[in-house]
């Protein structure tokens, strides 16, 4: 049996206090096993950008346990946090969020630095995931001289350069036209294919077919 990669344990995540308080997550309990490709879906209020803000470790829950490749999230600190966010996360969301100013290849090299990785090891494996995303001729141009679909790739190729446990993908083709869309799912697929964890938060339902598996919120909870 495949061992989960992310847990959430009857989480709960309240905005605000008193009269004011919204709760966003109602006692969520959600596994994401090792391998799943996972796509998350709900109308807006449902609670899943605030699940995968948890999962991303990007916030904290109010109440219950997430745990990260078996590590209790809450008892961390923020270093700690960070350190963990960096070694076991990927991240891909809808508005690519690269420095202008630097090149493709400095983007993805950019979390091995935080990583302590030589520069000699960055550079190498920044060339190959790269070419893995199909950019091995765009190293050195900068986000402002690529298409949106390959500034999308170079996102890619950096949320993969630590091999993390698990790949995050907040609405990734939101901002792409149908072809670039299916280009872009299929290398998502690849790297589900090669045993990457994927969770995709998307409100297209043909980009949710492309999943293995698709969990539905409303009002902070999954539907059964």
């Amino acid at each position: 049996m495949r061992q989960p990669v992310a847990e959430l344990i009857q989480v709960d995540k309240v905005y605000g206090s008193g009269e004011t308080a919204v709760k966003a997550l109602d006692q969520l309990s959600l596994s994401v096993q090792r391998g799943d490709y996972l796509a998350v879906m709900g109308a807006s209020g449902s609670g899943k950008s605030t699940a995968m803000n948890i999962l991303g470790c990007l916030d904290r829950p109010s109440g219950g346990s997430y745990r990260l490749n078996g590590t209790p999230v809450e008892t961390l600190n923020d270093d700690q946090l960070a350190d963990l966010r960096n070694r076991e996360l990927g991240f891909v969301f809808q508005q690519f969020h690269l420095l202008p100013q630097l090149t493709a290849l400095e983007n993805v090299m950019l979390p091995m630095v935080y990583a302590g990785v030589p520069a000699a090891e960055r550079r190498q494996r920044a060339e190959t995931a790269l070419a893995r995303v199909g950019l091995a001729q765009r190293l050195h141009n900068k986000p402002n001289q690529l298409s949106g679909g390959q500034q999308q790739r170079v996102a890619i190729a950096r949320a993969i350069i630590n091999h993390p446990a698990m790949l995050l993908a907040d609405e990734p083709t939101g901002a792409l036209d149908s072809r670039t869309t299916a280009e872009v799912l299929n290398i998502f697929e690849d790297l589900h294919r090669s045993g990457m964890t994927v969770v995709m938060v998307t409100h297209e339902d043909d980009v949710a077919a492309r999943a293995e598996r698709i969990v539905h919120f409303r009002d902070g909870r999954v539907l059964d």
